[in-house]
């Protein structure tokens, strides 16, 4: 239950207000002194969710009165009940922080719209600070947002296996998180303090990968002037994230396995093998054990990188993580573009829980920077919220579906309005619908606007 606060010296408007908001079933403290309210706002173990004060009384006056309130509880919103004569100290008391005014006499009903449009800003006010909470807290665990389940097991994982040098395979959908798990892994594993080195396997053609994971010597091949560190080098005593394993060209397997079996490495050209000490994190996107079986992906180097599988669960399976992601992006995309965008209403984050989200938190990701630059408000809205790109051509066939023709009567339609403005002369019909006459002929059959015998006769005529 809402609790609101009434402060008014004026004892039969205070308590006309308090009975009209205790019969709409809130939680109402009145108070005929400001100090005396003040002591008990500040005293109290769980703030008001909404403030109502007149701006002329004894002791204090009502701009000090929100003055003092706000420096404590900035986030109460006060609506001020002031006289039509006191209007410009009303739009004062807004300036200091007051959320609304509303003038005396009032009708009880304008009280009441006013009060519930409060008690809506105090109640968003609140989910976004504990949006931010909960998202700072998730960030305290490695940049890693979720309480989802599925989101505890996984942090749960990573802490257990960070300080191993175990080779890890993680899978799951594309946009779902991969290299955030493997940093996460590394900075929390012995080798935080030496590289983290990544490289996404599907980026580097086929032909010049082997010279990135393992380097080359000078003139080892045209254009190879000076000799050049593989990654696996550059990774030494650190770790090496292979992202989208699944892509790499069997011959390049085979050589990665033999590095992850004999712990060196050869560069391109060079007679002699190099130590390497490395912890290999891979992962895909794809089915390995579907590639095993269609012979695209080598089942001992499969068994060598999944020593410890970790799968990341689609956005999809995670609701309850979306509003904080969804919250987290908000303040980084808004400090990125000095935007005055704070929060979402309780709509907009409705439509974003609902969508699917076949891109996951990458897709997320990316709608709200959208969102962030192109929003005018401190509160993103409902129609803010861009459709997926095929809503509207699902929603216009699921509207229309009902009018809509067959491409069978849709021909015979215009088949016949051709025939109509030639006349019926076939031959003109056929050069315009650019069949032939026997075509023309058939159609005319099927469609029961000829017999078999008239259509001969025709054809022999």
């Amino acid at each position: 239950m809402n609790k609101i606060i009434v402060i008014d010296d004026d004892k039969e408007m205070r308590l006309l207000v308090e009975d009209y908001l205790r019969n709409l079933k809130y939680n109402v403290h009145g108070f005929a002194s400001p100090v005396h309210a003040l002591e008990k706002i500040l005293a109290f173990d769980e703030s008001p969710d909404l403030i109502l004060t007149d701006l002329h009384m004894p002791e204090i006056n009502g701009l000090e009165l929100i003055k003092r309130i706000k420096s404590q509880h900035c986030e109460i919103p006060i609506i001020v009940m002031t006289a039509f004569g006191s209007i410009e100290t009303a739009v004062d008391a807004i300036r200091k922080g007051a959320y609304d005014y509303i003038t005396k006499p009032f009708k009880l009903s304008e009280l009441g719209v006013t009060v519930d449009r409060a008690l809506q800003v105090s109640r968003l006010t609140k989910e976004n600070r504990f949006l931010r909470d909960e998202v700072k807290k998730s960030f305290s665990k490695w940049h890693i947002v979720g309480k989802s389940k599925p989101m505890i097991d996984l942090i749960s994982l990573i802490e257990r296996i960070s300080p191993a040098n175990s080779n890890v395979l993680i899978m799951g959908e594309s946009g779902t998180g991969k290299e955030v798990v493997a940093k996460t892994i590394h900075h929390l594993s012995p080798r935080a303090l030496k590289p983290f080195v990544a490289i996404n396997c599907t980026a580097i053609p086929e032909s010049l990968l082997e010279s990135e994971l393992f380097g080359h010597c000078k003139g080892s091949f045209t254009g190879a002037d000076k000799r050049k560190i593989g990654l696996f080098e550059e990774a030494h005593g650190g770790t090496l994230f292979l992202d989208e394993i699944g892509d790499m060209d069997l011959g390049l397997q085979a050589k990665l396995l033999r590095v992850l079996q004999e712990r060196t490495i050869r560069p391109v050209g060079e007679v002699k093998d190099i130590e390497v000490d490395v912890r290999v994190l891979a992962a895909t996107h794809k089915d390995i054990k579907k590639a095993i079986r269609e012979g695209l992906f080598r089942e001992d180097l499969f068994y060598r990188l999944n020593v410890i599988p970790v799968m990341i669960p689609p956005l999809r399976y995670r609701r309850e993580d979306i509003p904080l992601l969804a919250q987290s992006f908000l303040e980084k995309y808004a400090a990125l573009n000095k935007s005055k965008v704070r929060e979402f209403s309780p709509g907009a984050m409705m439509l974003l829980v609902n969508r699917s989200w076949p891109g996951n938190v990458r897709e997320l990701e990316n709608l709200i920077e959208r969102v962030v630059v192109l929003s005018r408000s401190q509160v993103v809205q409902e129609e803010e919220i861009p459709l997926p790109e095929n809503e509207d051509l699902d929603a216009f066939f699921a509207q229309n579906a009902q009018s809509m023709i067959s491409l069978e009567e849709l021909e015979k339609r215009y088949l016949q309005y051709v025939l109509t403005k030639t006349g019926g002369k076939k031959d003109k019909t056929a050069q315009i619908l650019g069949v032939n006459r026997r075509t023309l002929y058939r159609k005319e059959r099927e469609y029961g606007w000829v017999t078999e015998e008239e259509s001969d006769d025709s054809q022999n005529s």
